[in-house]
């Protein structure tokens, strides 16, 4: 029984303490959040201890492992505390919001022996995962293009989207890591920006993208996202290789489709967001990060992974602005 505690007791905080107290093999031990309550209530849901102070959960010793839900800013000094502190380590993405960051820490972030894994869960998605196997199975022969298609429902608040880091570091940066999950090294990185919502311009971010990304195979990733999609949670994947394709489509509440007078096969809409999406990504997730601390094996995800996914965000912000194609050394 892993013993675990959460930094942030915001909406990433929320996702993970269900998950965490529903898992047999987990106990959710502590959450910690400067803000008001916010630490004791969300707490007080899964009978767990609560504290404001972050040194306390590095404190902790009946603490074994920290799931790090904080602002990104705070995403490598906690990691680096709690690493410090001999407690494993889950962070949800980004590493950081600027590589600057990342190179500042770059020594200590080598030195970091205990396990860190960082929360791509794209790739624990168990549709994602099955093509993903398939392709390493030759099931369609060398992969030559990825198509991922990312849209949320309506885009968050104004005041987030301030503080996010742009929509390449925010919402993007997961399918960068699908790609290189799937393509290995990134080369080459083109990006279009949209501004389709007037607001998220004005705090000069967009809400829409569509990113071309090489890989040194010379397959080619194609990845679009937009903020807004009337039909719901808009998440599908395609594989194509020399021998067939691979397709991973959206999910909805049931299978069941509708035929009359007016529609034919209508189905219901895609599911509302990421924690209905992926909720099972995340479980299956959390228990990967619980098996390798356990065995003392490498976890799914790590430091490299992070890093690499920040580089080419940064990139394709780069390229949004500059209409330039950059190239990854």
């Amino acid at each position: 029984m892993l013993n675990i505690a959460i930094i942030g007791a915001g909406r990433i905080g929320h996702v993970h303490a269900r998950t965490v107290a529903a898992h047999p093999q987990a106990r959710l031990a502590l959450v910690c959040d400067p803000i008001g309550s916010a630490a004791q209530d969300l707490a007080a849901e899964h009978g767990a201890r609560s504290c404001k102070d972050a040194e306390e959960v590095f404190n902790d010793p009946q603490v074994d492992a920290v799931v790090i839900g904080s602002p990104t800013p705070l995403h490598i000094p906690h990691l680096l505390a709690a690493a410090k502190a001999g407690k494993a380590v889950l962070c949800e993405k980004p590493i950081a919001l600027d590589m600057k960051d990342v190179e500042a820490a770059k020594a200590e972030l080598d030195a970091v022996t205990t396990p860190v894994m960082f929360g791509f869960n794209r790739r624990f998605d168990p549709s994602f995962a099955a093509v993903h196997q398939a392709v390493a199975a030759g099931r369609i022969g060398d992969l030559e293009q990825l198509t991922i298609i990312s849209r949320d429902p309506a885009a968050p608040p104004v005041e987030y989207v301030k503080v996010s880091g742009g929509i390449f570091r925010d919402m993007t940066i997961h399918d960068f890591d699908t790609a290189r999950f799937f393509l290995g090294d990134i080369v080459e990185v083109h990006a279009v920006g949209q501004n389709l919502d007037e607001a998220i311009k004005e705090v000069g971010d967009f809400d829409a993208a569509v990113v071309t990304l090489r890989a040194a195979s010379g397959a080619v990733a194609t990845i679009i996202n937009n903020r807004h999609c009337a039909a719901g949670y808009d998440q599908r994947l395609e594989a194509s290789g020399r021998d067939g394709a691979l397709l991973a489509e959206n999910v909805r509440a049931t299978t069941v489709r509708l035929s009359n007078a007016e529609v034919t096969d209508a189905q219901e809409p895609y599911l509302d967001f990421f924690l209905e999406r992926y909720a099972d990504a995340y479980r299956i997730e959390l228990s990967a990060f619980i098996e390798a601390v356990e065995r003392g094996t490498p976890t799914p995800t790590t430091i490299d992974d992070a890093v690499a996914a920040l580089r080419i965000a940064e990139a394709a912000t780069e390229s949004a602005r500059t209409g330039a194609v950059i190239t990854l050394g």
